[in-house]
């Protein structure tokens, strides 16, 4: 990815320094400069105008758009501009140019001036070191802060509800709530002279005349330091999408990526940038040069890969397409400018400025327009994409058709990115901004919220979710890892029941779910690790250890970060930008797909040719989970042959006991309760019936109080719970406290005796039942 860059030869703003600039639309810039002028610039004609000439009282040091984003604003109401001076004022001015209202806010210059997310509020700094909030008719509202020196930038929180300034070469984060506290750190050995807050994923730029740039999050913790440049750090800005910044100084303008590393480096002649700005798709951007001149950059030479393609962006509507198999090229030519692109799935999807294209084939994709020009995220699965814009999200199918567009209260498509969005062919799932610990759940077809509506609901704020992408519907996981860096699973379609939240992880920071099978890999502390059967965890989580593959990560830099995994390819990004990648035995996919498609034979033939001991624990978990129990008794049996034979034999005595059972209802009650499930485990049994066997399996946990009040509610084997319990007790030499049971004790009698006909009379029962059940479904199959 680099910048192409272009300076007319002759400035439009001779002999005067442009302060700032700002974008109207992904086409037009207005920019300011000390000659008193507002110029437009026109990118497709390529023409310059004037707007306005200012006052000759009228320096103007910083510019902002009233945002587009706002829902239910009129265009023409969108169309105002912040324009700040060196007298001291603010000017709030229309498109053409008209100042609709000037305010004396500060004494001394103002030397910025931002609008919040919502148009709702105005901030303005300046270099009497005060920080003022103003409505937006431009009425004061409060003053935020003041000190003694001067205020050179602000920037609004993702939730405009804080507020990042500079001061001297401290930054500080102050919340709009008077109780809240304030966050303050040294982050530069010279004066702060730029901020910009990224509200997609909250992490913060600063630059300084100690001539470095550097990244933090919102705590003020440092990600990212620059190597030193030549001159001060004038301007920077994040694209809106937060995946790059660019970063401007004396004849110097960078782009990089969002963790700090350096995609490009260009030289331009236009002295000192001091303001820079991206337009609205994030494909270009402007900036304001000390010599006169407005810079212009496109980003070109972005690459996506899949398989065996690689396809290149060579011009801002030109594509290049590489088979590195027999290296053929077919070149892409687009009828506007492109603004994002997937590729995956065997489908290419691109984004222009009007119209989206979805290649299957190079020759003829499929074409449909586009209501807004700004799709900030392309996500694909298997059988659909979704494309997210200011507006909202859309779920499309390959052929162009619009499946769904799921809707929630307070949603801001603006700031949605690939960690906190998830698609899977029937699910969306969305991490909801104004509480981190909730994550919405919709249907992909329909657009509606599962279930019953309720979200699920994480303990802690949640970083980034992921769904699974293959198996059906009502078997779909969804993983997610939290602010403490816990990777858990969980099931998505619960049927009404309290989700099971299993951690299977600790100290992940990155992690991609594969395109072809439910196997989970990610950069676990220093280590890479692949999940071979996740869900495992649900079904015997003791065998959840031995289903990891672990590769020490001495072989990559400091913190790769997981691009994708696709077939046995993991490909991860380095810490300084570098691409590496790392191969997964074929094995484990081979083996989802057995178990899918219940091979078991073949199964158990690739576990006996692999003899690794990791597929034999994924084979038992398969097994287990899909009521094979011979298959999983083999399995078992086969990871005790090099374990000690402690819960290994366990679990086989425990399976053949299961096959044992009279009926299919206790066989599942007690798979159930091998998968730990015990409040399940007492339903099946107790809707087929079945009150003893309810009533054992309580007692087998040492449940008496539930044994007891099941036995008194069927009124039935009253007398074996408390014969069960009495023996409990005398084990142990203690005593009975409990005061049920000794209710019950005094008018109920013990005998063993009747107690062992009482249960051999109800397991006949149960077999009998069984018995005639089986005559009846195979004289049904017969007819």
């Amino acid at each position: 990815m680099r910048l192409k860059t272009t300076l007319l030869k002759e400035p439009k703003h001779i002999l005067f320094m442009v302060s700032c600039v700002g974008w109207t639309t992904a086409d037009e810039l207005y920019s300011c400069s000390e000659d008193h002028q507002i110029l437009k610039w026109n990118l497709l004609t390529s023409e310059t105008s004037l707007v306005v000439k200012l006052q000759e009282d009228i320096y103007p040091i910083d510019l902002h758009w009233f945002p587009k984003t706002v829902s239910g604003k009129k265009q023409t109401q969108a169309e105002i501009f912040v324009l700040t001076s060196t007298d001291g004022k603010f000017h709030l001015a229309s498109k053409i140019g008209r100042i609709e209202k000037s305010v004396e806010a500060h004494k001394g210059a103002v030397l910025a001036g931002r609008w919040n997310y919502d148009g709702t509020a105005l901030i303005t700094a300046g270099e009497d070191g005060q920080i003022k909030i103003w409505s937006k008719s431009g009425m004061l509202r409060s003053t935020l802060a003041s000190q003694g020196s001067p205020v050179y930038s602000v920037a609004w929180g993702p939730d405009s509800d804080r507020i990042l300034y500079t001061s001297g070469r401290q930054l500080i984060i102050k919340p709009l709530q008077p109780s809240a506290k304030v966050i303050q750190w040294k982050a530069h050995d010279g004066v702060v002279l730029k901020v910009d807050w990224n509200s997609v994923h909250d992490l913060i730029l600063s630059g300084g005349e100690d001539c470095k740039y550097k990244v933090w999050d919102s705590f003020g913790r440092l990600l990212h330091s620059s190597s030193s440049h030549d001159y001060p750090i004038t301007s920077l800005s994040w694209a809106p999408d937060g995946e790059v910044f660019a970063v401007g100084s004396f004849n110097t303008l960078r782009l990089c990526d969002k963790t700090g590393w350096s995609y490009a480096l260009e030289k331009p002649n236009t002295g000192s940038v001091f303001s820079l700005a991206w337009s609205a798709d994030g494909t270009q951007l402007a900036g304001a040069c000390g010599n006169g001149h407005v810079i212009f950059a496109h980003v070109v030479e972005q690459h996506w890969e899949w398989k065996n393609f690689v396809i290149t962006l060579t011009k801002r509507r030109t594509m290049q397409v590489r088979n590195v198999l027999n290296d053929a090229v077919d070149v892409l030519e687009f009828r506007d400018r492109v603004i994002k692109a997937s590729l995956a799935y065997g489908h290419l999807v691109v984004a222009t400025s009007l119209q989206c294209y979805v290649y299957k084939n190079w020759n003829t994709p499929l074409i449909f327009d586009l209501k807004e020009g700004t799709v900030s995220l392309i996500l694909q699965a298997e059988k659909h994409f979704l494309l997210v814009d200011g507006a909202g999200l859309y779920i499309f199918s390959y052929e162009g058709r619009l499946i769904s567009s799921p809707k929630f209260p307070g949603m801001r498509a603006d700031i949605l990115n690939a960690q906190c969005v998830s698609l899977s062919n029937d699910t969306i799932a969305i991490r909801d901004k104004s509480d981190e610990k909730v994550i919405l759940l919709f249907d992909a077809l329909t657009g509606k919220a599962l279930g019953d509506g309720k979200p699920l609901t994480h303990k802690l704020e949640v970083v980034e979710i992921a769904l699974d992408q293959c198996g059906p519907s009502t078997e779909r996981k969804i993983a997610l890892i939290d602010k403490n860096r816990d990777l858990y699973l969980t099931s998505v379609r619960h049927l009404g029941r309290e989700p099971k939240i299993c951690k299977i992880g600790s100290m992940v920071h990155s992690m991609a779910w594969n395109d072809a099978a439910n196997i989970l890999c990610g950069i676990q502390d220093n280590q890479f690790t692949v999940w071979y059967y996740p869900s495992v965890v649900f079904t015997d989580k003791e065998l959840l250890p031995k289903t990891l593959y672990i590769k020490d990560g001495s072989e990559f830099s400091r913190a790769p970060h997981i691009l994708n995994y696709v077939g046995t390819k993991v490909t991860l990004r380095q810490g300084d930008g570098s691409l590496v990648y790392s191969s997964v035995l074929p094995y484990p996919a081979l083996l989802h797909e057995y178990s899918t498609s219940a091979r078991w034979e073949d199964a158990l033939r690739l576990c006996r040719f692999a003899k690794d001991q990791s597929l034999w624990a994924c084979l038992a978990g398969m097994a287990m989970a899909n009521r094979e129990l011979t298959t999983a008794e083999m399995a078992y049996a086969a990871i005790g042959e090099t374990n000690t034979p402690t819960t290994e034999f366990i679990d086989t005595s425990y399976i053949n006991f299961i096959k044992e059972q009279p009926s299919k209802e206790s066989s599942l009650a007690h798979m159930l309760m091998f998968s730990g499930q015990v409040q399940e485990a007492e339903a099946t049994l107790l809707q087929a019936a079945l009150i003893y066997q309810a009533i054992q399996i309580n007692i087998d946990l040492f449940n008496w109080e539930r044994a007891l009040e099941l036995a008194v509610k069927h009124k039935t084997h009253v007398d074996t719970v408390l014969a069960y319990r009495e023996k409990f007790l005398q084990k142990f030499g203690r005593k009975e406290t409990n005061k049920r049971f000794l209710q019950y004790s005094e008018g109920v009698e013990v005998d063993w005796e009747k107690i062992q006909a009482k249960i051999e009379m109800e397991l006949s029962k149960e077999r009998e039942k069984a018995a005639s059940l089986s005559v009846r479904s195979s004289v049904t199959s017969r007819r």
